[in-house]
């Protein structure tokens, strides 16, 4: 039957177990990726009973130019201010930031909406069933910036730099998949032991599939909703990403 001992401590070859209870899921509500990832790991969540515990990391920070104002110095910040609010409602209950990111990431990355405006952000709040003037509290609250920079500078340490970064229980930080059309079922589950597998060999660093001109057309196509809700310039470790261009979106990423 799904979720039990069986589906969590699948095997991954001949006598591998990988018996992963938990994991930490770093995302930026921005992030197409990272959204991507979000809908397969609670896949495997359903599938195994797997605990996953959303924490932050902001690409706004990871990509700001020198000289320019960090996110939480600014009144909105986009991706910074949305994770604000889901810091607040982590501080209520998990479950809470689990469903307004499941929200407010299909609003931009499926949907083409603009969750990152204010208005919008607290009317995909109330069709969650939460109060819409959340967002104003945690906004006037100082100290959601901490919680939210807290976990980037997390990542930040173990080495990472972008989102998705998974962390496993021993502080183990892989970052990815990076991944479109999120795999379901028992597709997820085998994309979770290629992944927990990884954890068994701490020296394999990377492992990358070339992309032809018809992945690159299809990345495009998939991307169209977030470029339509999109009110910023997507940036990549500090270089520009045109993504309305063929030839630039091989090297789209978070």
């Amino acid at each position: 039957m799904p979720g039990g001992d069986k589906d969590r401590n699948a095997s991954v070859g001949p006598g591998a177990t990988i018996p992963v209870e938990s994991v930490d899921f770093h995302f930026d509500v921005m992030c197409p990726f990272a959204y991507a990832a979000s809908k397969w790991i609670r896949s495997v969540r359903d599938r195994t009973g797997l605990t996953v515990n959303w924490r932050f990391f902001s690409l706004e920070e990871a990509n700001r130019a020198e000289g320019k104002k960090h996110p939480w110095e600014r009144e909105w910040s986009y991706g910074w201010s949305l994770m604000r609010v889901g810091a607040l409602l982590r501080r209520r209950d998990m479950s809470e930031l689990d469903a307004w990111y499941a929200r407010a990431g299909r609003a931009l990355h499926e949907e083409g909406q603009k969750p990152h405006d204010p208005a919008v952000a607290r009317e995909l709040l109330g069709e969650i069933g939460l109060d819409p003037h959340l967002v104003d509290e945690a906004i006037a609250d100082a100290t959601t910036n901490d919680d939210v920079l807290a976990d980037h500078r997390r990542v930040l340490d173990l080495g990472g730099y972008g989102v998705p970064t998974l962390v496993f229980p021993d502080s183990q930080c892989l970052f990815g998949p990076v991944l479109l059309d999120p795999p379901e079922g028992d597709a997820a589950l085998r994309l979770w032991q290629a992944v927990t597998a990884w954890t068994e060999l701490p020296h394999l660093y990377e492992l990358q599939r070339p992309k032809s001109a018809a992945d690159l057309a299809y990345i495009a196509m998939s991307l169209r909703p977030y470029r339509e809700g999109r009110d910023w310039v997507s940036v990549d470790r500090g270089k520009v990403i045109d993504l309305d261009s063929l030839d630039s979106a091989d090297e789209a990423g978070c």
